[in-house]
């Protein structure tokens, strides 16, 4: 044992290193499929919010709002001003 106590300080210094950078590694690893997760998932809503906003439109189509005066003109307008603004940029 007295030759291995010679080598310990070295070889514990060694085993800590290897252990930190283990674990710095599954902590970006980890943090890598978080935020794939979380970028995935703000696409899957804004998949889902361009397709209510489509059933929207096709519901207000459907119900002649397009075309008649009503209370809802003024969100006709608000949607007009949304629709030409997306369409310039």
């Amino acid at each position: 044992m007295d030759v291995h106590d010679g080598e310990d300080p070295k070889q514990s210094s060694a085993d800590m290193s290897v252990f930190v950078q283990n674990l710095l590694q599954q902590m970006q690893s980890r943090f890598q499929q978080m935020s794939e997760s979380i970028v995935t998932k703000i696409d899957e809503m804004g998949s889902r919010i361009n397709e209510l906003e489509q059933s929207i439109n096709d519901l207000r189509a459907e119900m002649g709002v397009e075309g008649s005066p009503s209370p809802m003109a003024p969100s006709k307008q608000i949607s007009d001003e949304v629709k030409k603004e997306e369409g310039c940029a």
